[in-house]
């Protein structure tokens, strides 16, 4: 589902947006998002997987993993935490490394929000990238296919916490 069109921070020309109700309560998104054990059970779309995942919670703190493909390629992802706003927003970035270093080859910054809606919540997370060839090499890349088996991923995983 693409943003509202009267969402002044969305920029279709730079942005890829998945957004839906889960079937979960904030907290449990949170801590699926949180928890580097957790984060290696969903953020990698199934046959895929998560080989490695460093968290440290904080403005300025790692946001780490290492997916790995079904034949045994691992890509690392290195990046910050921009915001962390317990059971609502969290916002990364592997524009820049842990401390606020400049990261030499940027990709995008993540926003991914989190509002309770009814016995669930709303689940919003945006890409947003610094020109159009990145916002078209995301999506070309599988982005809406493969958060979306992620999403799902961490829904089946939340209710189990």
């Amino acid at each position: 589902m693409t943003r509202p069109t009267h969402d002044p921070a969305h920029d279709p020309e730079l942005d890829l947006v998945l957004e839906r109700v889960v079937p979960v309560p904030p907290e449990l998104v949170w801590e699926a998002w949180t928890r580097p054990e957790h984060v290696k059970v969903w953020f990698a779309p199934a046959p895929w997987s998560v080989s490695e995942c460093q968290i440290d919670l904080r403005p300025g703190g790692r946001f780490r993993t290492v997916m790995r493909s079904p034949d045994g390629e691992e890509f690392p992802g290195d990046g910050c935490y921009l915001e962390v706003v317990p059971h609502r927003r969290l916002v990364f970035t592997d524009a820049l490394l842990p401390g606020y270093r400049p990261a030499p080859e940027p990709f995008f910054t993540a926003v991914v929000t989190m509002e309770p809606e009814g016995e669930g919540t709303r689940y919003v997370a945006r890409a947003i990238h610094g020109s159009p060839e990145d916002r078209d090499r995301h999506e070309e890349m599988g982005f809406h296919d493969g958060w979306s088996a992620c999403l799902d991923q961490l829904v089946e995983l939340a209710r189990t916490l």
